[in-house]
């Protein structure tokens, strides 16, 4: 089983490295099973942040196939600026990605009953713009909202949102909460206990499912 974080130029990297550590700590409380790995839609490469100062390495190339998770982050940037004065702005990151070679290759995982694809803060407004989860449950940075919710997406104001084979988070912080949860819905609460005592972390707020009863409205 694979858990393939899905790098950008221009992407977030707390929205990549916090996840990853957690589901890498549950590997290894696993013993194995599960292996952690970066990956862009490229290839191998050097992947820019929208951090100054910060790179991470891609070391395969996004495979859509593999059982497991697809994990895709969020921007960092100005949010505000003109895009045609080559403002790189957070929403022109994240629309230059949802149009690139990584968006069959998401359509293809999402469509693959083995693979949960999992997003962290503006990840899921990524997927909105290249129209691969219109009529699904989604959160997303709160700056992002309305954005997500005028794609045709079921916006939910939830720390973690899990829509089956769609999890998403919404701020930075929340990509702990978010693998937290996946590590305890697919190998049980002892794994993820063991992870947030080893990260002296305890999980935040709810995770929204389309489970139980509907609110009535008052």
């Amino acid at each position: 089983m694979r858990a393939q974080f899905v790098l950008f130029d221009g992407f977030d990297p707390l929205d990549v490295v916090a996840p990853f550590e957690v589901l890498t700590a549950g590997a290894a409380f696993l013993g194995g099973g599960l292996d952690v790995e970066l990956v862009s839609a490229e290839g191998p490469r050097t992947v820019v942040s929208g951090t100054p100062g910060i790179s991470l390495t891609a070391t395969a190339a996004l495979d859509p196939g593999a059982p497991g998770y697809v994990v895709v982050p969020g921007a960092t940037g100005p949010t505000e600026g003109d895009p045609d004065e080559g403002a790189e702005t957070i929403p022109v990151l994240l629309a230059r990605f949802a149009g690139s070679a990584a968006a069959p290759l998401l359509r293809r995982a999402l469509a693959d009953p083995a693979v949960t694809v999992a997003t962290v803060c503006g990840g899921s407004l990524a997927l909105a713009m290249a129209g691969l989860i219109e009529g699904r449950h989604a959160n997303t940075h709160v700056l992002g909202f309305d954005m997500l919710e005028a794609t045709g997406v079921h916006a939910v104001r939830a720390r973690v949102v899990d829509d089956g084979d769609l999890i998403s988070a919404g701020g930075v912080t929340s990509g702990l909460d978010l693998a937290l949860h996946l590590l305890e819905r697919d190998f049980g609460p002892q794994i993820a206990h063991a992870v947030e005592q080893l990260f002296e972390y305890e999980r935040r707020g709810t995770v929204w499912t389309r489970a139980g009863r509907t609110p009535v409205l008052v």
